[in-house]
Parts: C-alpha cells; sequence; structure tokens
C-alpha cells in the first residue's frame, strides 16, 4: 500500500471555518435534573450495611439496582451486594473524593447538557428526552463512563477526573485506558459523550435495511453521527466532538486531499475484510498507514466530509432523512473529492 508520510504543519484551514446555520432553540422547554448518587452511596453507614442499603435503594429505586448488579456487577443476593459493596467503597474512597472537589459544581455540565437536549428536541421533536443525569462512581475495569438507564443520563465520574490524575498514570489503568484515550478523561467530554448515547439511541429507531459491511458505507455511517452531533452541540469546538487533539484536526483538514487519495490509490472503499477496515474506523493514537500526524479513526472524519458535501446538495434533506438514507447512495451522490 501506498503511505503518506509528509509531515504536515499547516495548523489552521480557512475552508474549514464556514458558518453554521444555527437555530434559535433557547425558548424550547427542558426539565433536567441532576442527581448526585455517588454522594448517596458514599454516605452508606458501612456498620449498618442492610438498612443503608434499603434507604438507598427506596430513594434511588431504578438505578439502584442497574448500579450494583450491571454496573458493578455483584451477584444479585443481599449478602454479596452488603459484602461487595463495602469493599467497593473503601477501595473507591479516594476517587469518590477527587470527584468531589472536581464536580463541586455541576451545574455548567448540565447547561451544556441541558442545551444539546433542546437541540434535540428542535430537530427530533417526538425523541422522549431523558429527565435526569445521575451521576455515580464506578469500578475503572468497566466500561461505565455513559449509559441511558430509564430515560436518564447516567456519568461515570471516575472517568472523568482530569488526563493528569495520578490514578490514570498507574501501570494497571494504563493498560485498560492507554495515554490516548485518556487525555480524554476531562470534563468537557462529558456533554458530548452525553450527546453522542442519544444519537445512538436515536439511530435504534430508523435500523438500517442492510448492515454496512464496506469501508466507505462505515465511514459514512461515522460521518452522519458527527454531522447530527455538530447539531445538537453547535458551539463545541470540533475536536472535542471528533476526539481529536486539535493538531490532528487541523492537519486533517490540511491532508484531507492526501487522505482521500490514500483511500483511492489502495482500492479501500470497498474492502469489507474487518481487520482491514477496523484500523481506519476504530480509535487508535494514529492511523498508522498515513503518519504519525494522522489521528485514529481518520475514517470518521472522511465520513464527515462526504455526508456535509451531501448535505450542501440538500438542504432541504432533515436529520431523519440523513439517517435513513443508505450510507452508499448518500456517497455516491456526494460525488466528493476533495482539492
Amino acid at each position: 500500500m501506498k503511505r503518506i508520510v509528509t509531515c504536515l504543519f499547516v495548523l489552521i484551514i480557512a475552508s474549514c471555518s464556514s458558518k453554521k446555520k444555527i437555530p434559535d432553540v433557547s425558548q424550547i422547554k427542558v426539565d433536567l435534573q441532576t442527581v448526585r448518587f455517588e454522594k448517596d452511596l458514599f454516605a452508606l453507614d458501612t456498620n449498618n450495611m442492610a438498612a443503608s442499603l434499603q434507604a438507598l435503594y427506596n430513594k434511588h429505586k431504578g438505578f439502584t439496582q442497574d448500579y450494583f448488579f450491571n454496573i458493578l456487577g455483584i451477584p444479585p443476593n443481599k449478602d454479596s451486594v452488603a459484602y461487595d459493596s463495602k469493599q467497593f467503597l473503601s477501595t473507591y474512597k479516594n476517587i469518590y473524593l477527587s470527584s468531589i472537589k472536581t464536580f463541586e459544581n455541576f451545574d455548567p455540565i448540565q447547561d451544556q447538557v441541558k442545551q444539546g437536549l433542546q437541540f434535540v428536541n428542535y430537530y427530533f421533536p417526538k425523541y422522549p428526552l431523558p429527565k435526569k443525569i445521575v451521576t455515580f462512581i464506578g469500578p475503572l475495569n468497566g466500561s461505565w463512563g455513559i449509559i441511558m438507564p430509564d430515560n436518564s443520563l447516567a456519568v461515570g465520574l471516575q472517568v472523568y477526573l482530569g488526563k493528569d490524575y495520578p490514578v490514570y498514570k498507574t501501570g494497571e489503568v494504563l493498560d485498560m485506558y492507554p495515554e490516548y484515550v485518556s487525555r480524554r478523561f476531562e470534563s468537557e467530554y462529558i456533554p458530548v459523550n452525553c450527546m453522542k448515547n442519544v444519537i445512538d439511541d436515536i439511530f435504534l429507531s430508523y435500523p438500517p435495511a442492510k448492515k454496512s459491511t464496506q469501508l466507505i458505507e462505515q465511514m459514512v455511517d461515522e460521518g452522519k453521527k458527527l454531522y447530527i452531533l455538530d447539531a445538537f452541540l453547535p458551539y463545541t469546538p470540533d475536536s472535542l466532538k471528533t476526539g481529536y487533539t486539535q493538531l490532528q484536526l487541523d492537519n486533517s483538514y490540511a491532508a484531507e486531499k492526501e487522505i482521500w487519495t490514500y483511500f483511492v490509490e489502495n482500492d479501500l472503499l470497498y474492502q469489507t475484510d474487518p481487520s482491514t477496515i477496523s484500523g481506519y474506523v476504530n480509535d487508535g493514537p494514529k492511523t498508522t498507514e498515513l503518519g504519525e500526524w494522522s489521528p485514529g479513526n481518520v475514517g470518521q472524519f472522511v465520513g464527515w466530509q462526504i455526508v456535509k458535501k451531501w448535505m450542501d446538495k440538500n438542504e432541504k434533506a432533515t436529520l431523519q432523512q440523513l439517517i435513513q438514507t443508505p450510507s452508499r447512495q448518500i456517497f455516491e451522490e456526494a460525488r466528493y473529492k476533495p482539492h
């Protein structure tokens, strides 16, 4: 395969700063409250676990079961819950105390999520909006950053304590979360990840006619989600929405033509082999074939540019129509060819 090895130093690209058409959603009413589940959890009386756990359940009925049985993975019997939860409280006490300092005031994050939900309601008025943000402390060895139980957004604060949080630098945690992942363990990613979960949930209402198997289809699939994320969070930096560093994002715009040429000349667009595709649509520190300057998951960037081209050509298309239009069709109609 041909490789792109050129180092790129162009950081600001005028062409990628086109003005967005942002609707006024300030009058859309969204009821959203934040529930600090972790505070009640770590206030449990460990000398009287049975009564304390019952009180916790009474206050947070639906989420308590999800938390102990699904997030912590404790077997559903009283003795296991009492013993294992006590062990968890002891092990994660310092992480909890750090979360209290970091998220002493959660209002700014709630406000960003709320504004995102106003845009969700604007574009998808029939979608049932989450009513609560539930914060919690979960295990670091789980994938519980944000989930959506019972029409709420549950946020695991253990992975949002700041990229330089000492625990993230320990060997065991680095094995689970390399630095290219943990650099995104910042509070500013919470609204982004909340909206990503909402988007995934919305997509479940519009199942595709057939599964995307080709690389170009999967890139456009990712581009659709990124385009919608941009519509829900129009004031959020694109680096946060893509998960790229600002330098990686700037370099991607600078090398847009070269990236596309690489895919075309190496006959990758219609590739269906999962092991080949994964390097372009999965997270990583970089895209090895493109070079050190590139981001991982460069496929979402390419797909995003294709979707933007298609939406520019179809100005009256709604986001619902974007979701429902087959990704292969979007690619063919967009006639994407960066200069």
